[in-house]
């Protein structure tokens, strides 16, 4: 796959849409994780969206957000502390329920204590739509008196908090505001999907060796 224009944030059309049902996220980002080029130019837009930003700590929110996060605390060279899904961690915690995406209650938690007092966090997630799961992270850092200075996404859904989120935080998705891909994440259907193909994101030097249907495989 060409990469087209950066600035068109090529990287987005190897996303694949749902083929599951309704109790899945409408679309799966991860491909663009397996493609070392579109990996690269994500984190590349992503950093320099955040320029100026400054974090002690990159905490990344169970589970995808783990990859985003923790590839960003790598380039910045700081800690990595994730967000866990309630009773994973053998520690003392904080934990905060929270409505996801799909409506549900959950909760997740930190460790207690997961960093001093006045540390400044980085909150890294694969996908905001309702803003829910990120406000309860953001609770979570803020009871232990951590400062957070930004959020990162691969993208930011309109929704009346993920609006507040962008007023009082300095936010980078890699679908910009006022895009057509922002218009078609907020419609939660992309006109790439009309032509997706999963082998687009495979290394160059193996695509050409993927079988076809009409192969008989």
């Amino acid at each position: 796959m060409d990469k087209g224009p950066r600035n068109d944030r090529w990287y987005l059309r190897l996303m694949a849409p749902n083929t599951k049902g309704g109790k899945f996220a409408w679309l799966d980002p991860t491909s663009i994780y397996i493609n070392g080029a579109a990996f690269r130019d994500l984190l590349d837009d992503l950093c320099a969206d955040l320029e100026g930003v400054e974090a002690d700590v990159v905490a990344g929110l169970d589970a995808m957000g783990f990859v985003l996060g923790a590839a960003l605390a790598a380039r910045w060279g700081v800690g990595f502390l994730p967000v866990r899904k309630a009773g994973k961690l053998c520690v003392d915690t904080d934990s905060v329920s929270f409505t996801n995406y799909s409506g549900r209650t959950q909760r997740m938690e930190i460790r207690l204590p997961a960093f001093a007092p006045g540390t400044r966090v980085l909150l890294a997630d694969q996908w905001v739509e309702t803003g829910g799961t990120m406000a309860g992270a953001i609770d979570l850092i803020e009871r232990q008196h951590g400062c957070v200075t930004g959020l990162a996404a691969i993208a930011i859904e309109t929704a009346p908090r993920t609006v507040r989120f962008r007023e009082t935080y300095r936010c980078a998705s890699a679908v910009l505001p006022g895009s057509r891909w922002q218009r078609e994440c907020d419609a939660q259907f992309l006109s790439s999907f009309t032509h997706y193909r999963p082998e687009d994101a495979f290394p160059a030097s193996l695509r050409s060796g993927f079988p076809r249907p009409h192969d008989g495989l």
